[in-house]
């Protein structure tokens, strides 16, 4: 049984990095025990390229939802600052009677 060879590697692609970021890519592609060649074309192979506006959509829902979930955490503090807020009385509200007694309201 006679097996296919993968394509010969003929080509080359160069690209242009800063000194630092090229060292830095290089000893994590010894570390990982690959060649920066099995890295590139790893990616290349694998990631599906994006178009600046989907990038920026991505982020721009990431923002929302780093928003939400800041805004879900902050609120309540929020909430139990205002005055007149429902939270702000049942925090006042000790005993939970629906009614602020002196008693309740000197304590805070």
């Amino acid at each position: 049984m006679h097996r296919a060879r993968p394509p010969k590697k003929s080509e080359t692609l160069e690209i242009r990095l800063p000194l630092e970021t090229k060292t830095a890519f290089m000893a994590r592609c010894r570390e990982s025990g690959r060649t920066a060649s099995e890295v590139v074309r790893d990616l290349i192979e694998r990631e599906p390229l994006r178009s600046k506006a989907r990038l920026k959509n991505w982020q721009a829902g990431l923002l929302a939802a780093a928003g939400v979930a800041l805004g879900a955490v902050v609120a309540p503090s929020i909430a139990q600052a205002l005055p007149g807020s429902r939270a702000a009385f049942d925090q006042l509200d000790a005993n939970r009677d629906g009614v602020i007694s002196f008693a309740e309201f000197r304590a805070h």
